[in-house]
């Protein structure tokens, strides 16, 4: 890989959109490939961005828009940034256009991507999103921090391409390369296994009815996920102002009279989730449901681990996304569930 890649983002979401508009800001040899009123208002506005509760200071960038890899020389890489259901599908487009050629940077949220990526290429950075974000409208987003991003690959090789690309994203946006991709994989999924509660229960779309029964329900989600992949062997990764699994262990366990004014402070940072984006925002019964919260349900069954939280949210959430128009159900009947499987 020469000194300064040429990049596609392919894919200007939440993600990929702000990503790659702050790299944009201070690096030119980036381009943009996505479809419809997203690579339209690209390329009349190129894409703005701001701070969460600084939306009246916006940063504006122009960025190079094409629609198809065909436009330019083949580069030398290509930061994929749709979700793993996506990911088949446009990972056969890029194979069919430019082959092998390119560095790939998966940046997709859980590990389903390590068994799809590598039946097409050979030379893969994972990279962990240590931040969430949102899209107001095509080609404008928010988000809620700045970074950071954690790159790394499987089996610790690409040393070199890891070290230009991470040069490149650290012009924008504080990028740290890791020997250890798999524990920082899952710590961040412990994180998002959250996304799934909130969208269930229409967090940031309608009022939660007990505010206690929701803090319980949240604790308790992400203790068991802890507790879930430390037992299968993979060690904690902090990353980057995301709770840590002690932290966790003390929200689940001590009283909430304790507990209630740390969990509402992060409860008001949360955004809404990527998840709760696709299935309340877009009413698409696709999500990531089975590659994040499918995943640990797999896992805690492998070690014969009783997961009462995370089974009951998985079985909810499969019920209520697959109906043809889903509306949030209420932290009581989420715990009800809960407590048929403790009582099992």
């Amino acid at each position: 890989m020469k000194e300064n890649p040429s990049i596609v983002i392919l894919g200007a979401g939440a993600i990929g959109g702000s990503v790659g508009a702050w790299i944009a800001e201070k690096y030119k040899d980036i381009y943009f490939l996505d479809q419809g009123k997203i690579a339209d208002a690209m390329r009349e506005k190129g894409i703005t961005t701001y701070l969460g509760e600084k939306s009246d200071k916006k940063t504006n960038v122009r960025v190079n828009v094409i629609s198809d890899l065909s436009e330019i020389p083949t580069p030398d890489a290509i930061a994929i940034c749709v979700k793993n259901y996506s990911l088949d599908a446009v990972s056969k487009m890029i194979k069919e256009k430019v082959g092998d050629a390119p560095v790939i940077i998966a940046m997709q949220n859980g590990i389903e991507n390590q068994a799809i990526l590598p039946k097409y290429f050979s030379k893969i950075i994972y990279c962990v999103i240590s931040y969430n974000a949102w899209i107001d409208e095509p080609g404008v987003i928010g988000y809620q921090k700045r970074g950071p991003l954690i790159i790394g690959t499987l089996i610790n090789d690409l040393n070199d391409e890891m070290e230009k690309i991470a040069k490149v994203f650290n012009k924008g946006v504080e990028t740290i390369i890791t020997p250890h991709i798999q524990d920082a994989a899952r710590s961040k999924m412990v994180i998002n296994l959250t996304n799934s509660l909130t969208t269930l229960v229409g967090h940031r779309v309608r009022e939660i009815s007990d505010p206690s029964l929701f803090q319980n329900l949240l604790s308790n989600l992400t203790l068991e996920g802890a507790r879930i992949v430390k037992n299968a062997g993979y060690k904690e990764c902090k990353l980057g102002g995301m709770p840590s699994w002690t932290l966790l262990a003390a929200g689940a366990k001590l009283p909430q009279f304790i507990t209630k004014g740390m969990f509402e402070k992060n409860v008001a940072k949360m955004v809404m989730s990527s998840m709760a984006q696709d299935v309340i925002m877009r009413g698409s019964s696709d999500s990531e449901l089975e590659s994040l919260n499918g995943y640990f349900i797999k896992l805690a069954d492998k070690q014969g681990m009783k997961v009462p939280y995370n089974r009951a949210v998985y079985e909810l959430c499969k019920r209520e996304f697959a109906k043809p128009k889903f509306e949030p159900i209420d932290v009581t009947e989420v715990y009800a569930k809960v407590e048929e499987y403790i009582n099992k």
